[in-house]
């Protein structure tokens, strides 16, 4: 096992792991920026080395940086979290080269992985359901066209190294291809220095599921079940659940057996995520895989009660998986709300000072924050401050104690997301479980022309 491990990442996260490692017996590395020396991953770390000022490019993006903390503090392992570093094949690969383990997958597997338009050839060659698009990256407008036509509009272009909507866009008729797919490509240069875009159908108003998994380096693959990631703002996710409502133990068992082969066949190893759409009709189409522990992993680690960042630690160290898939089992229902610094009207930022920070706990409650009153939430860096899980006998229990917890936090200082998850909580479409990578445009549209707003006066 790993005697000491330096996090690669910030705030909410960095904490977590930071228990996970103490739970192990493991001393941990905090690295920060300028703007985060008085963070508490900072504070409950048993060493931490100050990185570079409060820019990621020059701080929690800077790989040579990171190293150096590492070598200098004798960190044998770098988990990098999510976020900034944690699907960087370089960064795995630089570990590799200075006898330092990376707490992920296989560099190959990440390139492999996060090149979108290589994992559809390799996932549709593993036998996971795929959507209809090109086979690769579009070279330029005329073959954009021709994909397009043979598959049927309306389409999507993404970005090959793409993620968060960078460098997407949907197209609904041949006029709007050609300003699309050069969009689409100066947004992902800007993005992620690579242009290449690729094409697939668009599905309208579809579900976002994703399969969790872990696998080691014995050949054992286990899925953790799936979580309901449809309420989204901007292909940012809001609220996550687990198991998705619409699942039955049937589809759960046939779509995880389908996932763990597939990551078999390109050997993955610790933990991942496999996101797919799931139509109207009820049918599965791959989009993604995510290389790294997501944001909303504790949802899953209320129903299984498995400690995912425990198993990613594990894992790397070469031990074998614990458990297999049989010893698995579900029990009850999550939910998670992402608690954002922004006004929940109009969704601009809100960084400053947190005067007053109170959650109420109770049963079934979990918090996972680096926020405390007093702290500075910082402009630098991502708007969310906290992420608010709640596990309950089954859904409707789950969603009744998310309302109280959150109708009984007090956050005072500055604005937060917390007054929109409390509408979106009490919407009749999502106590029914009738859910949709839409559900966030209808709600703002009807809030924009609701009686007395400023769209219907004008």
């Amino acid at each position: 096992m790993f005697k000491k491990i330096l996090i690669a990442n910030r705030g909410e996260i960095a904490l977590r792991i930071i228990h996970a490692c103490r739970e192990l017996g493991i001393k941990t590395v905090a690295v920060y920026s300028e703007a985060d020396e008085n963070s508490l991953h900072v504070r409950f770390a048993d060493e931490d080395v100050c990185i570079g000022p409060a820019k990621s490019a020059d701080s929690y993006l800077n790989v040579p940086a990171i190293i150096s903390a590492a070598e200098i503090t004798g960190a044998d392992a770098i988990h990098p979290g999510y976020g900034f570093l944690s699907e960087s094949a370089y960064l795995a690969e630089v570990c590799g080269a200075c006898h330092i383990r990376f707490i992920g997958p296989d560099p190959s597997v990440i390139k492999l992985l996060g090149d979108k338009a290589r994992a559809r050839k390799a996932m549709k060659k593993a036998g996971l359901p795929m959507l209809p698009g090109s086979d690769g990256p579009v070279e330029g407008e005329e073959s954009a066209l021709k994909v397009a036509k043979s598959i049927g509009y309306p389409i999507i272009v993404k970005a090959v190294a793409g993620g968060g909507g960078r460098g997407m866009r949907v197209v609904r008729n041949p006029n709007e291809l050609g300003t699309a797919l050069r969009t689409a490509q100066r947004e992902a240069e800007a993005a992620f220095g690579n242009g290449d875009v690729y094409i697939e159908k668009y599905l309208e108003n579809p579900r976002h599921i994703e399969f969790q998994i872990v696998g080691d380096h014995h050949g054992n693959v286990v899925h953790l079940g799936e979580r309901e990631c449809s309420i989204q703002r901007r292909h940012q996710k809001l609220v996550e659940e687990s198991p998705s409502p619409v699942l039955s133990d049937k589809v759960r068992r046939k779509m995880g057996g389908l996932v763990v082969d597939a990551a078999r066949a390109v050997q993955y190893t610790n933990a991942g995520t496999f996101e797919f759409l799931l139509d109207a009709e009820g049918k599965f189409y791959y989009m993604e895989t995510n290389t790294r522990l997501q944001v909303e992993h504790p949802v899953t680690e209320m129903i299984t009660g498995i400690d995912i960042v425990k198993e990613q630690i594990r894992i790397a160290a070469g031990l074998r998986l614990g458990f297999k898939q049989s010893d698995v089992t579900f029990t009850g229902h999550s939910i998670e709300c992402r608690i954002n610094a922004e006004d929940s009207e109009t969704f601009t930022p809100s960084p400053g000072v947190i005067h007053a920070f109170n959650l109420p706990g109770g049963p079934g409650v979990r918090v996972d924050s680096f926020a405390h009153a007093e702290c500075t939430v910082s402009p630098y860096y991502d708007s969310m401050i906290a992420k608010i899980i709640v596990h309950g006998r089954d859904r409707r229990e789950a969603i009744a104690r998310m309302r109280r917890t959150l109708e009984m936090t007090v956050i005072d200082g500055i604005k937060t997301s917390i007054p929109l998850h409390l509408k979106i909580l009490a919407d009749p479409d999502f106590v029914a479980g009738r859910l949709s990578t839409s559900f966030m445009d209808r709600y703002i549209v009807e809030k924009k022309t609701a009686p007395g707003s400023l769209a219907e006066t004008a």
